[in-house]
């Protein structure tokens, strides 16, 4: 009378959808986590920055923080356009969301529209 699915996406073995090679343990989640969550992406630059997994997600983390802090100093000084920067931030969010659901489905996918300019890190 096991009436969970165990085949089912999210249960089982968390390694099924990590790329090979990525040490996905609950750590470097986390960790990868974290990047997503404005300044918290330095917590994930010195804990866990040597794994190339954590590594990707701190990237487009520094991506998205860039952003968010540009925003807000163009805005104090704009503040005329503030709906405008309103909408850059609920971008902003919803990519940092999407990273995060990349992480937690174990994928080192690049976010859209400005998931590229994590090539200017050097880490």
């Amino acid at each position: 009378m096991d009436s969970q699915n165990n085949n089912a996406p999210g249960w089982g073995n968390s390694q099924k959808n990590t790329p090979s090679g990525a040490n996905a343990d609950s750590n470097n989640v986390v960790m990868s986590v974290l990047a997503y969550i404005g300044p918290l992406v330095a917590v994930s630059y010195f804990v866990a920055k040597d794994n190339p997994f954590v590594k990707f997600h701190i990237k487009q983390g520094l991506v998205l923080f860039v952003i968010e802090v540009a925003v807000w100093f163009v805005g104090t000084m704009l503040w005329q356009l503030w709906m405008l920067f309103n909408l850059i931030n609920l971008a902003t969010l919803i990519l940092a969301i999407i990273g995060i659901i990349n992480v937690t489905q174990g994928k080192e996918k690049e976010l859209p529209i400005v998931g590229g300019y994590s090539h200017y890190f050097r880490i």
